[in-house]
């Protein structure tokens, strides 16, 4: 039997007190590609950036706390969490206070991406999949969002602790502090501040 992996994150939630999705299907009509990336800024107890890419039909997880860099010499700490399902990449909204995850989320960046591993494959070599990569401690993948781009590496350096770094490409940029310019949705424009007044008033 196939493990659930889903389970941490269902056992987490009160599906009857959270609008987070229970793993319901969903068309990404927003996406050029497959597989999908998303980042949310997760205004919790603390704030923080979910960085999530899609990988064997679950969006694999990593808590950020000071959201991705686009500059190479930035080594930004980020915590695994739970594998949540793809539907969760559209959610945008606020967990009540009493939930799990309690606070507001914002769609901060989303697209696609691909394995960069595939580029480094010999004639005739399988390249290592990006759940092989995430088994071994090292990820290489080129994201194409809307905000970020390029290539991006994600290291393990300890049970809970990776590291997120851009690689250095055309798409790096020292200069670019995008999680402070740019701290608009792209799923709907809004500021975290917005959503969390839209929801006071539901």
């Amino acid at each position: 039997m196939a493990p659930d992996r889903l389970k941490d994150y269902r056992e987490k939630r009160d599906f009857r007190g959270t609008p987070e999705p229970g793993g319901d299907e969903i068309s990404f009509d927003w996406a050029d590609a497959r597989p999908i990336f998303v980042i949310q800024k997760h205004d919790a107890s603390s704030l923080h950036y979910d960085f999530r890419i899609e990988v064997d039909g679950v969006l694999k997880s990593w808590a950020v706390p000071k959201g991705p860099s686009t500059d190479p010499r930035e080594k930004r700490l980020a915590i695994p969490t739970e594998d949540h399902p793809l539907a969760y990449a559209d959610f945008e909204g606020t967990i009540p206070e009493d939930e799990y995850g309690g606070g507001t989320v914002l769609v901060w960046d989303r697209g696609s991406y691909r394995n960069l591993k595939e580029n480094e494959a010999g004639e005739g070599e399988e390249p290592p999949s990006v759940a092989e990569q995430i088994a071994d401690g090292h990820v290489t993948i080129w994201l194409q969002g809307q905000k970020i781009a390029g290539g991006h590496a994600l290291i393990r350096t300890g049970d809970e602790r990776w590291l997120l770094i851009k690689m250095d490409d055309d798409e790096a940029d020292a200069r670019r502090n995008p999680t402070s310019t740019e701290p608009e949705s792209v799923r709907s424009g809004l500021t975290i501040e917005e959503i969390a007044e839209e929801a006071e008033q539901e």
